[in-house]
This record gives C-alpha cells, structure tokens and sequence, in this order.
C-alpha cells in the first residue's frame, strides 16, 4: 500500500505561526506568518487540493511585525488573530490583534496565482487585544467551537478574557487572571479547553502547568514540576475531558490526568532536542502529532490512553455467537502504544504541527527556515483505526 509523498511549499522568509483554517470544514487549508526584520512581514494561505496533491497560495500583508503565534476564529473564515513584536522607542514590544482578510481573499487564488505574490493586499485591522495596563501578549486563544465572540490573551503574568462586539472590531476585557509568585513570571503558552462548556483554561509557566475556571477566573489544579524544563505547549484530548497533554524543553511529551496530578499518566521520550508542539487527532485521539527542533515531527498511537484503548468498540448485540467467545480474548488485550512514524522532511527546527480542520488524515508541519509540508497519516493504520 503505497502511502502519498509529502508535499513541500517554501516560503522565502522564515516562520514559526502556523494554524489550520479552523471555520473551513471543507476545503483543507493552513494559515501561515512569517518572521521577518527586514521585510513586510506575510500571511500566506495555503490551499492544498488533495486529489492533484499540489497546494495554491494567497499572500496577504502582515504590516505590523514579526508574527510569534497566529489563531483563526472558529466561526467566520476571514478572521484571524496574531501576536506580533514591533519597535516602539527603541524598544521591542509584542502586541497581539484582530484581523480581517481582505473580501475577495478566497477568489484572488483562481484568478492568476502570481498576482497576490506580486501585488499582495494588506490585512484589515479590527482590533487590539492589549492596552497600557497588558501588553507583551505570548498568545491569543480563541473559544473552541464558539460563535467567534471570546478570546483570551496571555500576557506577562494575565490572562485576559476579551468579549469581541460590533463584528470584532471592538474588544473588552470581561475579567482576567493573575499569576501571583516570586519573581518575574510570565505565561508562556495556553489552550481553552473544549470540555466542560469551555469553562476552563490551562496555562504553562516556566516549568508548571495550572488549571483554571474561567467562570471565577480561579485556579483549580497545579502541577509544580510538569517537566523538568520549560514547558512548551498544551493540548486537551478531544474526546477524554481530563486528559491533557504537554512538551516541553526537556524533550519529553507527557500526558497528564487533571483530576490527579502527582504523575504523568504516560511520558514519551522519542525527541533529542526541545518539543515545541504537541497536537492531538480532532477526531482519533490515538494519533498525537509532535514537533521539535530535533528537525523531526513524530506521529504516535497512544491507543493505550485514548477514547477508544482496546481499538474500535464493536457492540455486543452485533456479534454472532460463534465470534464472541474469539472476541472477548482479543478485546481483553489492549492495543500497544507505538511511533508510527518519524517524519524528516525539515532541515531546521520545528516549531508547529496542525491537524487539518477539513481531513482528519492529513497535517502540516512548519520549520523555521519558512518550509512547510503536508503528509497524511500512513494508509495501513488509517485503515486500522477504521475497519
């Protein structure tokens, strides 16, 4: 079973902001933004048309600064939020906003591809997401499967709840929350939890994750020493509500039970250099996606902790009687926790993988060098998870 070669797109500048077009449930398509000091800095579209297995672009300019993070709404396509460094008084300063693409964005790509590499159009401003009171944003996360009308900001030591009005060009911060401790701290990535009504946040400081209650905007769990160095970024298992999983600098990925936090539920250790992103299936939560800057990006099958740990549920009634005594040996044997692939198409450090919002078979992975590459999950396990 011959598995599809990957496809690569180059930007010329370099990047590290990658997300998949969250609103787009059809076509398959990535935004990027590049890191550039000399140059005006990129947003680039990226459409990859499976069945040809080629990708289409649309540049729109990113005037502002060098992107450090980028989100796109959950609701409407056109709107995307980034967080950016620019020089003000001989100082860097990172900020973070809203944006609208321009109208026409999704047509500009049928007509002639070079034109919006040539004649790029601007991004519309629609908001900030910081004040004098809040600056240095590391990230902005948007509310999952909202209407596209909350977002929180991790700034310094805050994390600020934004209520987006007046179709996102006016921000108000509804209520926010403040890391107390010795010395400078300073939140260094996030994700909104897509359970329990999205009333929960978990953040990384330094070495410690925390939990928190968005409704009280207090915190409910801690977890001191998550890794023995910093910790990098989060996710939460789709499909298990407690389940969350972190990397970080000392090249671990480890999975965590929030409802007990002494000890990681399990630890992988497949990378040699830090682990800057961890990504979990939308759908199969056995896949989990990571990526370093060992150049590498590693598919694994956590079968042994995801939704479905003895492979695909069968329903009693649906065995006959012959098979349900052959059924029951192999149901009590749970499937093993393995790498199913290591994935060397970058030559510079990685620093983030997304899962496709349209195809749950398909990522992409962004290296600093401004290489991009789309590979799909290999065919026999796609197979096996769903036969």
């Amino acid at each position: 079973m011959e598995d599809d070669a990957p496809v690569i797109y180059g930007l010329e500048f370099q990047a590290r902001a990658l997300t998949a077009q969250t609103a787009e449930t059809d076509a398959i398509r990535f935004l990027v933004g590049t890191q550039s000091l000399k140059f005006d800095n990129q947003i680039h579209i990226i459409d990859f048309d499976d069945e040809n297995n080629i990708i289409n672009k649309n540049v729109l300019l990113h005037l502002a600064g060098e992107i450090w993070h980028i989100g796109a709404s959950p609701a409407d396509k056109a709107v995307l939020t980034t967080c950016f460094n620019k020089t003000s008084d001989s100082r860097v300063v990172s900020c973070a906003a809203v944006w609208r693409m321009p109208s026409d964005w999704e047509t500009g790509s049928n007509e002639s591809p070079d034109d919006s590499a040539h004649n790029p159009q601007t991004l519309e401003l629609l908001c900030h997401l910081d004040d004098s009171a809040h600056s240095n944003a590391a990230c902005v996360l948007w509310e999952p499967m909202g209407d596209g009308k909350r977002v929180i900001s991790l700034a310094d030591n805050h994390a600020l709840l934004w209520d987006l009005q007046e179709s996102c060009t006016q921000a108000t911060v509804v209520s926010s929350a403040t890391l107390e401790g010795k010395g400078q701290l300073k939140f260094t990535s996030g994700k909104w939890s897509p359970h329990h009504n999205c009333s929960q946040l978990a953040t990384a400081n330094d070495t410690a994750i925390r939990g928190w209650d968005l409704r009280t905007m207090s915190q409910i769990y801690c977890i001191e020493n998550a890794h023995s160095q910093l910790v990098r970024d989060l996710d939460f298992n789709p499909n298990r509500q407690y389940y969350l999983a972190s990397c970080g600098d000392d090249c671990k990925v480890k999975f965590w039970d929030v409802r007990n936090v002494q000890e990681p539920v399990k630890t992988l250790e497949e990378h040699s250099h830090w682990v800057w992103s961890v990504r979990y299936n939308h759908s199969h939560d056995q896949l989990v996606l990571t990526a370093s800057s060992d150049s590498r990006l590693i598919l694994s099958n956590m079968v042994s902790i995801s939704s479905e740990p003895f492979g695909h549920l069968v329903d009693d009634e649906e065995l006959s009687e012959g098979e349900e005594s052959h059924h029951e040996d192999k149901g009590k044997e749970p499937l093993q926790d393995s790498v199913v692939s290591t994935f060397e198409e970058h030559e510079d450090s990685v620093y983030a993988a997304e899962w496709s919002s349209a195809d749950p078979w398909l990522f992409a992975s962004l290296s600093y060098d401004g290489r991009l590459v789309i590979n799909r999950v290999p065919r026999a396990l796609k197979y096996r998870i769903l036969l």
